[in-house]
């Protein structure tokens, strides 16, 4: 109902209370030495970004690390193969923010990452990226405006990293939902049956 609405800043601020002073001093600028450390070991993110379309949230992930560290204030991150949706791209295109949240399996905290970012396909950076002979399409320079690592709380309260603690057997595969999205238009067993193989083969 509207009486339980919170509609403006202060009212939000009066429910959550004060910052912990922690959580101020960790915040910067830059890469500081100790958040390339973190971000050199990861292997996952997800990208955020904002178009004409809405927002949009999608995952990163390569061998390792996922993200070249230019330097103290810039990020280049590998455009590898996907399925041509090319959503966050687009969404690029028409406003340059990002967010980016980098995962470690295992670890508790993650790293937030925000900034701006550009599309490149200058050839030399391309070619810096190429695994098996396979250049990325293209590479996001991504100027890092702000630096900051997260709580592990979500993390402990969803047991992520316990996977056997997690039931599987009921979600749909990705065969299932097409056939189910489409009325059977797709063919979702031999979809999923040749999946694998087609992952593999697309990788890079």
């Amino acid at each position: 109902m509207a009486e339980h609405r919170i509609t403006d800043l202060a009212a939000l601020e009066a429910l959550f209370g004060a910052v912990a002073p922690p959580s101020i001093a960790k915040e910067t600028d830059r890469l500081h030495p100790v958040y390339a450390r973190w971000i050199a070991q990861s292997r996952f993110a997800l990208l955020a970004t904002s178009g004409a379309g809405g927002l949009d949230v999608s995952p990163r992930g390569d061998a390792g690390p996922l993200v070249r560290i230019l330097d103290a204030q810039t990020l280049l991150l590998p455009e590898r193969r996907g399925n041509n949706r090319i959503d966050s791209l687009r969404n690029l295109i028409a406003d340059p923010r990002v967010g980016l949240l980098f995962m470690i399996p295992g670890v508790g905290e993650t790293l937030r990452v925000r900034g701006h970012a550009d599309i490149s396909v200058e050839p030399s950076l391309l070619a810096s990226f190429a695994v098996d002979g396979k250049q990325p399409l293209c590479v996001l320079r991504i100027a890092v405006e702000k630096v900051f690592f997260q709580c592990a709380r979500s993390i402990l309260r969803s047991r992520l990293w316990h996977p056997e603690e997690h039931e599987r057997s009921g979600v749909p595969t990705p065969g299932t939902m097409l056939a189910a999205l489409t009325q059977d238009g797709f063919d979702g067993e031999a979809y999923d049956s040749t999946l694998p193989q087609r992952q593999r083969d697309t990788l890079y």
